[in-house]
């Protein structure tokens, strides 16, 4: 089975719109322009490293570079899966939203992820070298909030928390024997607790957008199984903010399930190095 998966924040580059712009998929840079209310076509093509760090330039911006990809590319997939706002790209690439809608959504969880980044200081930090269950235990005895994140792939898990649980979880990690237990720069704690705020402002989001029977599974993040249920797949998104992205669970169960090759589709290359850490043995290319 074809699998498409899609990435997350974290693999912008400067320039990324550059072919997509002088692509039959240009039309998706006028919608996002008017959705989101400022020239990410620009910023997308023009603009520095510093200028598409920004939560709310970075979101739309890995969004509009994925799914314009797809659209171009001509093909449909049997199975979907996104890492973390990829999720949003796997639901237009398999039709259960538009790509107005993704957009809208995208636009709201950028703008309510930001606020509550600015509630808290809080930051995220990637653990190399130890079992999930070690970094698990150590999590769940630091005093303040610390949690899983990322399940990347074996030995590669992100904590996300407050900024000094997370400090002192990454010393006491590197105790237990991580080979690496690093802060990462990224503006707050994703996929934790501390999201709670920006989980409310989607939800009203996502209440409002028409979801339709999509045309093949998307195995979700939080769950890592398959569903073609419009209802548990809002429900997962909402819940997505506040939960850790199970990616390892999610191909492990994806291969299970028939997918012998993964096509990741949008900027970078970051998801078929994971998913060949997870299953050797998968087929895996870019778009």
């Amino acid at each position: 089975m074809k699998a498409f998966i899609f990435p997350g924040q974290g693999s912008q580059f400067p320039g990324m719109g550059s072919e997509l712009y002088a692509s039959p998929a240009k039309e998706i840079f006028d919608k996002a322009n008017d959705i989101l209310g400022f020239d990410i076509a620009k910023i997308m093509i023009d603009g520095t490293k510093e200028d598409l760090q920004q939560t709310k330039v970075t979101q739309p911006a890995i969004f509009i570079h994925s799914v314009g990809t797809f659209m171009n590319l001509g093909e449909q997939p049997e199975l979907v899966a996104g890492h973390s706002l990829g999720e949003f790209s796997a639901l237009v690439a398999n039709g259960s939203i538009s790509v107005e809608a993704g957009l809208e959504l995208v636009k709201e969880r950028a703008f309510a992820m930001q606020a509550a980044c600015e509630e808290q200081k809080s930051t995220m930090a990637a653990v190399l070298s130890l079992e999930d269950g070690v970094v698990e235990d150590i999590c769940a005895k630091i005093e303040g909030i610390v949690v899983p994140a990322n399940y990347n792939c074996p030995g590669q898990l992100v904590i996300s928390g407050a900024y000094e649980a997370v400090e002192e979880a990454c010393e006491k990690l590197k105790e237990a024997g991580a080979r690496r237990a690093l802060i990462l720069p990224v503006g707050g704690a994703f996929h934790s607790p501390l999201m709670n705020s920006a989980k409310e402002r989607l939800q009203k989001a996502i209440d409002n957008t028409t979801f339709n029977q999509p045309s093949c599974p998307i195995f979700q993040n939080v769950t890592a199984k398959a569903t073609s249920n419009p209802d548990e797949i809002k429900e997962n998104l909402i819940q997505q903010l506040t939960a850790p992205v199970r990616w390892t669970q999610t191909i492990q169960n994806m291969s299970a399930y028939g997918a012998t090759s993964f096509k990741e589709i949008g900027p970078g290359k970051v998801l078929q190095g994971l998913v060949k850490k997870i299953n050797a043995e998968a087929e895996v290319m870019g778009a």
